[in-house]
């Protein structure tokens, strides 16, 4: 009686868990997370150029308190933030050095939630967070060029 009230359920999960389905959830992790530091480098650069660090952007890191990161030169900060908001989504979206580039994103994550938007946890970086566990634990997938690099495939 139980069997035949799971078996729907067991067919279900067995349809969904294989690599292809997977391959395609963890394309649409790797984009979502891309673009979400993609779309915040844009905002670093001055208007037309490609990564011309705008002296907003520097102002930010320099002079705002609320943008304090300790250990760093703050200029140097403000680039290092910008190229790897550049660098890392795209590396993301091409699903190469997925599970570094996902690391790098979260360590980012973490530096912004301590020192930047402290307040923010919950509606925010917490699921930047999660997006990043996913693809550290999980890969690129098989629709990535890790997947090409090493043979595996979707």
């Amino acid at each position: 009686m139980l069997q035949t009230l799971t078996r729907p359920y067991d067919r279900f999960i067995s349809l969904i868990s294989g690599g292809f389905i997977e391959s395609l959830m963890l394309l649409f992790v790797r984009v979502t997370l891309a673009g979400i530091f993609w779309r915040s480098g844009r905002t670093k650069v001055e208007e037309g150029s490609w990564l011309t660090v705008g002296e907003n952007t520097i102002y930010q890191f320099g002079d705002d308190p609320f943008n304090e990161v300790p250990l760093l030169p703050s200029e140097f900060a403000a680039y290092l933030t910008t190229y790897a908001e550049h660098a890392l989504p795209i590396l993301l979206v091409l699903g190469l050095f997925t599970r570094l580039s996902a690391l790098a994103l979260l360590g980012m994550t973490i530096v912004i939630q301590i020192f930047v938007f402290p307040e923010a946890w919950w509606q925010v970086h917490s699921l930047w967070i999660a997006l990043a566990l996913i693809l550290i634990v999980r890969g690129g997938g098989g629709l990535s060029v890790d997947a090409l690099l090493t043979g595996r495939r979707a």
